[in-house]
């Protein structure tokens, strides 16, 4: 039969593996080096991997292929667990796919399987005050992802009201005081609360994991005055999620500015297909940056988008 499914140009692939994913029935995979579509009963021809490939390498086209499997797909899905099955089938609601999504459901019910869709989410992170400690702490959740505003560090040769000298000012002397420009715990993408006090009315950098490693300079020259998320485009997952979690920091915590700051390699390029897609998707209208480091920490790029 004719349909829709997707092409991939190898001359074009650099094999940054953001469409693997991003396509909720695994119907792709990284094979010596190439986007590979393993299968064409699992391409439903939606083409959300289009969107999160940096270099173009992925269209969708009308060709003959074996007719689109859903049961086939389940049978992997189911496999994951909850969580992936919530995204496929949240996928599929998000397209319009009514069938397929009738088809799943009555695959998780004759084989007696929970639908996600039918329980909330389990990811809220608890906030625990400041005055929590000890064993308190442990039943409040993990102290580790508790949301807490982080005050400046200053340092012994700070200025008189409070703030440290410049950071790294003097590279010649190993004891030179380096400030923090962390303002707020935690940092990392999956566990930021959009209603968290140090998102409401903020500038906002999202920073690519390996560009603080990259750039000696990060704190002072990117991360002043703004609340950081950090993400990895390639290697985390929920990248859904990462979407939606933005959409609310722009419509419900209402932030004024999102930098995007990534390292130049192809792979990072889906942080800002995320974040553009993001502000598109959002009611409210911010202004994005992007901001694109070489892999020796220097400013190859920088600019409104």
């Amino acid at each position: 039969m004719v349909r829709e499914i997707i092409e991939i140009d190898e001359e074009f692939c650099v094999g940054c593996g953001n469409c693997v994913p991003n396509c909720h029935q695994g119907a792709l995979q990284i094979i010596d080096g190439k986007a590979r579509l393993i299968s064409d009963l699992m391409c439903e021809g939606i083409g959300v991997c289009v969107g999160h490939c940096p270099t173009g390498a992925m269209t969708i086209e009308k060709r003959e292929a074996q007719p689109y499997d859903e049961e086939k797909v389940m049978q992997k899905i189911a496999a994951g667990g909850a969580n992936v099955i919530r995204a496929h089938l949240e996928h599929l609601t998000q397209h319009g796919q009514n069938e397929y999504l009738s088809q799943a459901i009555r695959y998780l019910n004759e084989r007696s399987i929970p639908n996600p869709l039918e329980h909330p989410p389990v990811h809220a992170v608890r906030e625990l005050s400041s005055g929590t400690a000890g064993g308190d702490a442990g039943k409040q959740g993990c102290p580790g992802a508790a949301a807490r505003t982080v005050g400046p560090v200053v340092a012994s040769n700070s200025s008189p009201d409070g703030r440290s000298a410049e950071c790294c000012a003097d590279y010649a002397t190993e004891s030179a005081s380096c400030a923090s420009r962390l303002r707020q715990w935690p940092v990392q993408l999956h566990l930021l609360n959009p209603s968290a006090a140090y998102l409401q009315g903020a500038d906002v950098l999202l920073a690519a994991d390996c560009t603080a490693y990259a750039c000696g300079n990060f704190h002072k020259r990117f991360l002043r005055g703004k609340a950081l998320a950090i993400a990895c485009p390639k290697l985390d997952d929920g990248q859904q999620q990462y979407l939606e979690k933005l959409v609310l920091m722009i419509d419900q915590a209402r932030i004024n500015t999102l930098s995007v700051l990534i390292m130049e390699v192809p792979c990072c390029r889906g942080l800002l297909a995320m974040a553009k897609a993001a502000a598109e998707r959002a009611v409210r209208r911010i202004p994005v940056k992007a901001i694109v480091l070489s892999v020796e920490g220097e400013v190859l790029m920088e600019e409104w988008v």
